[in-house]
């Protein structure tokens, strides 16, 4: 048996365990790593590692395991440190990314929260996993007298903002900055929306950027819902 193939065999032996939690069979071994010898060279390449120490048969008729003297050569002469690290700080990355995202995502519920507290309206976010809104006092719309007295179009406001993507679209298609502007009627584009005002300005949280708004009827306080938007903002982005 050869030192090279000696290590990988065990190599290949320790990859699969490790991922598997099941002792690994000679046929396993050819079969999943490409090895171009016989199956009866596999198996006595494996007696010999169970021989000296390296791997052993937790029961008959099964495949085998490695020993803690495996695992150290494993560790200590077979393991490319530095393709490990590089993966490693793949993985670290895309969980900080996922971390930072959901935690904007909850600064951004606070905010939405806060906002439909204060305004009495239909608040909402682009989250940074666009392209999604969430929306929060969806009931508020249906309480105010222009939607009690014409459901239908209640229900079209409803229907529009429940339907983010088409709401999103329209967002693009306004020319919203950094300081909250008003989109009065018919400056809103969709037309079953131009019953309502939109008031919306973007954000910028933890490398992400978004919008953030509300929506109410024509009928709305608008230097008091600008002014909270903006100071709602200012508390997301601190």
């Amino acid at each position: 048996m050869s030192e090279d193939r000696k290590k990988q065999v065990l190599n290949a032996i320790v990859k699969h365990f490790i991922q598997t939690a099941e002792p690994v069979g000679s046929n396993t071994i050819l079969i999943s790593y490409k090895f171009h010898v016989s199956p009866a060279t596999i198996r006595n390449d494996m007696m010999n590692l169970e021989r000296e120490g390296f791997i052993f048969q937790p029961h008959t008729s099964a495949g085998r395991i490695p020993t803690d003297k495996g695992y150290r050569m494993f560790v200590d002469e077979m393991t490319d440190h530095e393709a490990a690290r590089k993966e490693a700080t793949k993985a670290l990355q895309k969980i900080q990314g996922e971390y930072k995202s959901q935690k904007v995502r909850e600064h951004l519920y606070d905010a939405v929260s806060l906002l439909t507290r204060a305004t009495k309206l239909v608040s909402f976010a682009t989250t940074p996993d666009n392209p999604r809104t969430f929306f929060l006092g969806m009931s508020n719309v249906l309480r105010e007298p222009e939607f009690i007295q014409e459901p239908v179009r209640a229900s079209e406001v409803i229907e529009v903002l429940e339907r983010s993507d088409n709401f999103i679209s329209t967002l693009a298609e306004l020319e919203i900055g950094e300081t909250p502007s008003a989109f009065i009627g018919e400056e809103n584009i969709l037309e079953q929306i131009q019953s309502c005002s939109i008031i919306v300005c973007k954000y910028h949280k933890e490398g992400f950027e978004g919008y953030l708004g509300v929506v109410g009827p024509k009928r709305m306080n608008y230097p008091f819902n600008m002014a909270l938007i903006e100071e709602i903002k200012k508390l997301l982005e601190n």
